[in-house]
């Protein structure tokens, strides 16, 4: 979990863009993030397995 400090930093324009952190919108971690939803791996299975995400279902093969 990101302090309030962290995400407020990120959330700041940084000088260059390479410098850019994208955090998750639920828990503030920044490792494990997924552009296409906005957020980390483990948000993102957590919704994903509740039905939570449009279009999101369990692969089964």
């Amino acid at each position: 979990m990101a302090t309030e400090a962290q995400i407020n930093k990120s959330s700041k324009k940084p000088k260059f863009s390479t410098r850019v952190v994208r955090r998750c919108w639920r828990c503030g971690r920044k490792r494990g993030y997924m552009r296409d939803f906005e957020m980390c791996r483990i948000c993102f299975r957590e919704l994903a397995n509740r039905g939570e995400l449009p279009g999101i279902r369990k692969a089964s093969w």
